[in-house]
């Protein structure tokens, strides 16, 4: 079934919340810039079923995950913060005062995966256009721009080798009890403790004792993922893949090395990648590399897209400001950068490389 629609009847025994808060509030007055409509048509395009209970409004997602990445909350935060807030109830279109979640917090994620990028892409959109209209930015504004990148961090532990073999062997251990496979041996004793003492040893600058027990946690877990392989043909079909996917990304685990490239962090997040910035607190962070172009008067965000694969920051340039051609209806002739994107050059754009870090100050030349 399709997006459940909002309930505008009056209650007779209950008070508007617009009747009871300050109507000038930052929040209420964005609720009124946004077209919530044409978000619902192009969220509902995105929920396609024919069976079950209606699925949430749309508005009411939309407004969630504005909330979240406005207030830099976690799904289970933005939900309850909700409940106590009733600015952030009107602005997801609640007319009443309500004293219960509106959702689990996992409606969320599954929101965001049947989005996609083409939906996040729209929610930017409006948030544009809102912004034309409340007049914050102008139509020359998207003129000049302001192109850098950053790392999306992912929720994952530091990935150490005996914290990525123990995860392999029990989710291996937890799949062959689900599928009712018998294993010889499941090292459930054993492989803590190991993994406890590499981790003193790795403190006590003892490495030579600490290989030689990483060595054996990764023969134990070779052999509980072996013994799990050898009876993949009992699963049935529907769980069989998942299965398959796991001891594939438990024998990458198992071979990579220190130097090796493309190495797997997160046993549940494949796409992490380590990434080098050149902070001296944090020199490695593990996640994604997201390009991020803002107006350079303004400084709202007019694009911002993924680039998986950690690429060259100035080849990712003309990718970006093609984005805010697409979102802004206006193509950006001047591009402002910082020196990781240098000798590369986009036709039509006058390409700026700052040489501090603030914008507004640094002397620029152009490049090309």
């Amino acid at each position: 079934m399709g997006p459940k629609t909002p309930v505008t009847e009056g209650d007779f025994f209950r008070q508007p919340l617009r009747e009871q808060i300050n109507l000038k509030h930052p929040l209420i007055r964005l609720a009124d810039l946004i077209n919530w409509e044409r978000l619902g048509v192009t969220m509902s395009e995105s929920f396609v079923s024919g069976k079950g209970r209606p699925a949430s409004s749309p508005r009411l997602i939309a407004g969630l995950l504005y909330l979240q990445h406005a207030f830099d909350l976690s799904d289970e935060e933005v939900v309850w913060q909700w409940v106590e807030n009733p600015y952030w109830q009107v602005f997801t279109g609640e007319t009443y005062l309500q004293a219960e979640p509106p959702i689990d917090p996992s409606s969320l994620t599954r929101w965001r995966k049947r989005l996609g990028e083409a939906g996040v892409e729209e929610l930017l959109a409006e948030t544009i256009e809102a912004a034309k209209r409340a007049g914050v930015i102008k139509a020359a504004s998207v003129k000049r721009v302001i192109v850098d990148t950053t790392v999306m961090e992912k929720a994952i532990a530091h990935p150490t080798d005996s914290r990525l073999l123990e995860r392999c062997r029990e989710h291996l251990v937890k799949a062959a009890a689900r599928h009712g496979l018998k294993l010889r041996q499941n090292y459930n004793r054993e492989a803590p403790r190991l993994g406890l003492q590499i981790g003193r040893y790795a403190h006590a600058k003892q490495y030579k004792r600490m290989r030689k027990a990483l060595r054996t946690l990764r023969s134990r877990v070779g052999r509980v993922m072996r013994d799990v392989e050898r009876q993949v043909a009992q699963v049935a079909d529907a769980g069989r893949a998942a299965l398959l996917e796991l001891i594939g990304r438990t024998k990458r685990i198992l071979a990579q090395k220190p130097k090796d490239k493309n190495k797997l962090y997160a046993l549940h997040a494949p796409e992490v990648e380590c990434l080098a910035k050149g902070n001296a607190r944090t020199p490695y962070e593990f996640g994604v590399k997201v390009s991020i172009t803002t107006t350079h008067k303004e400084g709202l965000v007019v694009g911002m897209r993924s680039m998986p694969g950690n690429p060259y920051d100035g080849h990712t340039l003309a990718e970006a400001l093609e984005q805010v051609a697409i979102l802004c209806d206006a193509t950006p002739e001047v591009a402002i950068v910082d020196r990781g994107y240098r000798g590369v050059a986009v036709d039509g754009v006058k390409i700026y490389r700052k040489r501090s870090a603030n914008p507004h100050l640094a002397p620029r030349r152009r490049l090309g």
